[in-house]
């Protein structure tokens, strides 16, 4: 087996929630998470944009910079970056070469280690190895159980927007939500919030104050919006202009994050104004209202939650207000699609919808009976291959704009054929 077959082999989830099971693996290694800087990321949506940012900026004041996402679009590398370039297979293959062997030993202790376990542990010691300045950390799932929080108080803890998802692991209401996500906040280092909804905020608030943690609120960030468009977000900043080729008004929070962020780690790592034009004007964060063509205009969004289909409807709805849109349309069961269709009823004209290409796929025949009590053309496809080139045909046709949303694992798999086609 090659190096991705190793860690797909692994289980997806553990029989119970913690961090023992890491922690006894990290300690086996050296621990090698202690030798690192990090700013640790938590929320429901924003988080990827968010990390994008800081990495990119970072990188481009001369740090070299670790980046930790999940989860990735097309390739498995695409979750641990070095400098904004995802690490070669060598890189990979050594690091689980020098690893596998420990996990098959805690097996056979009783100790099963899962994928993202395994996968956090690469990524400790891969950044260790390369002697990483700082480390963009983005959590996997929730934030107090989340494999990521076996680091020490890092430089600063991050809380974007907080949305209801994973509500089967992480709680049924938003409150319940946040408390998992406040998780990641530590005793000894300051904490940033991106704007919140009022109960979320009081609650980030509250925890803050009972660890005695400097709470930083990104709304309060005086930056200027001078456009905001398809083409991405112009912003002032500092009497500085920052161009910003990430698409959505919800960006204009999520550079405000980052930005406060940088605020709060000047000192241990302070950035120019020449190194956040360069950073935000590199930005790329694949699949969160992508535009990938532009005759027909056709957009690719990962968004799967209510939360990240609203503010898909909202950009639409405020770039393309007049134009006949298309929509192919895949979710995994676990989501809340009914919520998600409901918010998209009456934006398109055509919908199709696909399975994706993942074990918890909800069935396009049962997405498209949802989809047809909010739409009044849906078309039910096998495959999305077949799908997007149905779409495409009609969408050049008709002169529509082509929409893809409901799963970053379809936007995964769509990603490279549509780029291929274009």
């Amino acid at each position: 087996m090659n190096a991705i077959d190793k860690i797909h082999s692994l289980d997806k989830f553990g029989s119970r929630p913690g961090l023992d099971r890491i922690q006894r693996f990290l300690s086996i290694l050296g621990n090698p998470q202690d030798n690192l800087k990090f700013v640790h990321v938590a929320g429901t949506n924003g988080k990827g944009s968010t990390c994008a940012m800081l990495s990119a900026v970072l990188t481009a004041a001369g740090y070299k910079t670790g980046l930790f996402i999940s989860p990735y679009i097309v390739d498995f590398r695409e979750r641990i970056q070095i400098n904004g370039k995802m690490i070669s297979e060598e890189v990979l293959e050594n690091a689980v070469e020098k690893t596998f062997p420990v996990i098959e030993k805690l097996r056979e202790d009783g100790c099963v280690i899962t994928e993202f376990e395994y996968v956090m542990a690469l990524e400790f010691l891969i950044h260790s190895e390369a002697e990483c300045d700082v480390v963009v950390l983005e959590t996997g799932l929730g934030g107090l159980l989340d494999c990521t929080n076996v680091i020490k108080p890092p430089l600063c803890s991050v809380i974007t927007k907080i949305g209801l998802d994973h509500t089967a692991v992480l709680g049924d209401t938003i409150e319940q939500i946040a408390a998992q996500k406040c998780g990641i906040i530590k005793s000894g280092s300051p904490a940033v919030a991106s704007a919140q909804d009022k109960s979320v905020m009081k609650l980030i608030e509250s925890d803050c104050a009972s660890k005695g943690v400097q709470l930083i609120k990104s709304e309060s960030l005086p930056v200027k919006v001078l456009a905001n468009s398809l083409d991405g977000i112009k912003l002032e900043y500092n009497d500085i202009r920052l161009n910003l080729p990430l698409v959505g008004a919800h960006q204009i929070e999520n550079a405000k994050t980052a930005l406060s962020v940088l605020e709060v780690i000047h000192e241990s790592f302070p950035v120019k104004s020449e190194n956040i034009q360069s950073g935000f004007a590199r930005t790329t964060n694949p699949a969160r209202l992508e535009v990938l063509g532009k005759n027909p205009l056709v957009i690719l969004d990962g968004a799967h939650n209510p939360d990240g289909i609203n503010a898909l409807k909202n950009a639409l709805e405020a770039y393309l207000p007049d134009k006949k849109k298309s929509l192919i349309l895949g979710m995994l069961a676990d989501k809340d699609s009914k919520s998600s269709v409901k918010l998209l009823g009456g934006l398109f004209d055509k919908v199709f919808t696909v399975p994706v290409n993942n074990p918890r796929t909800l069935s396009s025949e049962a997405l498209a009976e949802e989809c047809r009590q909010h739409f009044s053309e849906t078309e039910c496809f096998g495959n999305p291959f077949s799908a997007f080139d149905a779409a495409y045909e009609t969408a050049k046709q008709e002169n529509n704009a082509l929409i893809i949303a409901g799963s970053l694992y379809l936007a995964g798999e769509l990603r490279p054929y549509i780029l291929n086609q274009l």
